[in-house]
This record gives C-alpha cells, structure tokens and sequence, in this order.
C-alpha cells in the first residue's frame, strides 16, 4: 500500500465497533490453539506452585497462585449511574500481581516455566515423581545456568521474564526500548538480570533481541509478538476470574451481560484474557480492547486487514505516550487472528485522560496504578456514554438487563511503581482533574 493511500486515524479519544465480531462459537477459533492449551498452561502453573513458594516467599499465603483480587468499585469517574441503571462496576486487580506487578506476570512466568520444564526433562531432572523443588537444586542451577533467555519488552513484560528467569538460575536478558523507565530497568539490574537499552522502539528492541538469540543455540528469546505458550499463560486469566464472579454469585449470562475493558499494546496479554472468556461466557461476554491515542496499533490493524504489519507511523501517529506498556507500533498477528471474530471493540483514550483516572482512582480507593492501567476506565464511559456505544448495546440485545449487567475494569500494572515516581502521576493527574 503507497503513503499516497495510506489510512489515518482520528488524534482524538473514539469508540471503534468490530464489524468482524460474530455470534460466538468454537469454530469461530482462528487457529490450533483451543481451550484446552490454556487448561494446560493453568496445570502447569498449578505443578510449579510449590517451587515458586520456595522462589518468592511472598507466595506462601496463596501457595503459589498468581493471582489478583476481584475488586467492587463503587463507581466510574465520567458515568452517571442513578440507581444502578448501568448494573455493577468491579476491578481486576492486575497492578497487585506479585513477582512482576502487572498482567504480564502470568503469561511471561508461565513461558518461562514451560521452557524450564522441557529443559528439565530432557536433561532428567524431572522423575516420575515430578518433584518439581528438586529445580532449584544446584544440579539444576548448573544447568540453567548455561542457557540465556531474552525478551524485547517496554518494560513489564521485561519484568516478568527476567525476574522469572534469574530466579531460576538462567541468564536472563531484557532489551528495552526507549519507552521502558527507568526504575523498571533499575529493578531488573537488582534481579541479577542483564538490560540491553536501545534508542528507538519496542518493535526494534524486539527484532534486535530476536536477532541475537539467533545466532546462540543456548539463548532461548521469548516472542511477544508471536508466542502461544505467553498467549495461553495470559488466558488463564479467565478460569480464575470465572472462579472469582462464582464466589461473588455474580451470574453471566444473557440477561446478566459481563463487559470486560482492557488496556492493549502489542496486543498479546488482552487477547489471552479474551480468548478465555469468550470459551467460557459465550455472547454473554464482551471484552474491549484500549490503546492510547497516539499509539492504538490494534485499531491500526483491525481497521486494515489487508496490510499486514500496519503500524501506528502509517496511519500518521507517533508512538509517544506516558503509557509505556502501551506504547508499541505494530500488534501482534497472533493476536489479531485471534481477536478479528471475538473482540468487541477498541476505544482509544489520551495521556490526560490516563492521568486524571489515576489520580481520581488513588483519591477514591487509595489504589496505586501506573498510567498504562489507567487506559482501562476509558472503556466504560466510550460504551456507556456515547451514541455508538448505546447503538452495539441495542444491536447486542442487552439494553433491557443493563442493570443486571457487571463491568470490569482490568488494571494491568502499577505494584511496584516507585513512591517519587507514582507522586509525579498523581500531580499531573490532579492537575488535569482540577482545569
């Protein structure tokens, strides 16, 4: 496609409706991967749990579940609500993840130990016993220890490998673009794991990482852009959220609709969470996808299916956000091949939009979120306050039980944000809110 035709879209906050979107079915599914690989990654999980105990203490009450709690929220700054007419809000509460302190603690752990597992039974650490402590024995240390592996990462994907890897006794490699801040990179340097920095973007740090660990047959690189195995380890998401509205008796189904908002970048972590609820809630469930105005590389591409590749740059944005785990050029088409039946739409929100959510969040609630996670509560207001937002829930039917229907906002990182880092959010954001 020549830069003479090529598509813009609007700088401006928007609501985009997946035409695409079909009646749910498993043969909607686009290509092999199906429900049951993500019931794997979960046993997975499930069998390294008492290793990861012994790795991160701070998982002993949970005995080795990483997870987040399912938060009421009272209300959604922007959304007037009387009566409840729009049914309940809640929060997923991704920032609080130990280990990594973000989404990406799930699917990044979860490949990094699916790569550890293979490791371990070709070279016979693993019996029939599985004891899977016996991997942090120093024959096993040994043995990692002669392997590298490497992720391209804005910053919390990065996290969640390299802390995952180093614990383990690999030599874990982070390449980070110049979006990454840099108390993630500082955090990463306590961890014992190598940062490589480049000057241009996420898409280039990903191809420079992917480069190197080509030319090493011990170096295994973890592919954001392209993995199942971080796919499957995302999808999880939703057995555990499943379990969590089951305990609240909160029901989905077609008169108790579930809306679902989560913050996108590269596209990988909310397709995973998506892929699993639409298996598990059918129609009932409709999830959206945010990106920042300046960087929605997921609209970018569902817009233009027939240019693969399509980056933000062509479509005349620039890629620069405060929202660093958002800010990436081009989606992953894993993702988007996933995504194209299932996803219900994508809203695009600014930086001030970010600010102003967090700051009303902490005075609210007192909880602490980076800006990435703020993306998530510009979800709600696009579809509950706008003319094409009331027109997909009267195309959808669900209009008539609005006030049975549950909101979740997903708020996908922020645990670890430094103290002087999170006051310069909340002055900023404070700052917006009083114009």
């Amino acid at each position: 496609m020549s830069n003479e035709k090529s598509p813009k879209i609007s700088h401006v906050e928007q609501l985009w409706l997946n035409p695409d979107m079909n009646v749910y079915s498993d043969a909607d599914i686009a290509s092999g991967i199906t429900i049951s690989n993500a019931r794997e990654a979960e046993a997975r999980l499930t069998r390294f749990a008492p290793l990861l105990v012994k790795l991160f203490p701070e998982l002993t009450d949970s005995q080795g579940l990483i997870e987040s709690a399912l938060l009421e929220l009272p209300s959604i700054a922007g959304i007037e609500n009387p009566g409840g007419y729009y049914g309940k809000f809640w929060i997923k509460a991704d920032h609080a993840l130990p280990i990594a302190g973000s989404i990406k603690a799930r699917g990044g752990i979860h490949e990094v130990l699916e790569f550890t597992e293979s490791l371990a039974r070709q070279h016979g650490l693993l019996g029939g016993a599985d004891d899977y402590l016996e991997l942090a024995s120093p024959a096993a240390r040994s043995l990692f220890s002669q392997y590298e592996v490497s992720v391209g990462s804005t910053g919390n994907l990065g996290l969640s490998i390299g802390i995952m890897s180093a614990a383990l006794g690999f030599r874990a490699t982070v390449h980070m673009s110049a979006e990454a801040k840099q108390w993630k990179k500082d955090r990463l340097r306590r961890h014992d794991v190598t940062v490589l920095e480049y000057a241009g973007d996420y898409a280039q740090a990903v191809e420079a990482g992917r480069l190197r660990a080509s030319t090493d047959p011990h170096s295994y690189f973890v592919d954001d852009e392209q993995s199942q195995s971080l796919f499957m380890g995302y999808a999880v998401a939703a057995f555990r959220l499943q379990a969590q509205l089951a305990d609240r008796k909160v029901l989905v189904d077609a008169e108790h609709p579930l809306f679902v908002y989560l913050p996108c970048g590269v596209g990988g972590a909310p397709a995973g969470v998506t892929f699993g609820l639409k298996h598990i809630f059918g129609n009932a469930v409709h999830c959206f996808f945010v990106e920042p105005i300046t960087s929605p590389c997921f609209l970018a591409q569902m817009q233009n299916p027939d240019w693969p590749g399509i980056t933000v740059y062509d479509v005349g944005l620039d890629n620069v956000t405060h929202a660093d785990g958002l800010a990436v050029p081009a989606a992953s088409a894993l993702a988007i091949k996933e995504m194209r039946p299932l996803l219900s739409g994508i809203a695009t929100t600014s930086d001030e939009t970010m600010f102003a959510d967090l700051a009303w969040l902490y005075e609210q609630e007192g909880i602490r979120i980076e800006p990435s996670a703020a993306a998530a509560f510009s979800g709600p207001r696009s579809l509950l306050e706008s003319e094409i937002g009331q027109s997909y829930l009267s195309r959808q039917g669900v209009l008539p039980h609005m006030q049975r229907a549950n909101h979740i906002v997903w708020t996908t990182g922020g645990l670890f944000v430094p103290d002087d880092e999170f006051a310069g959010f909340l002055d900023r954001g404070k700052n917006i809110s009083n114009r």
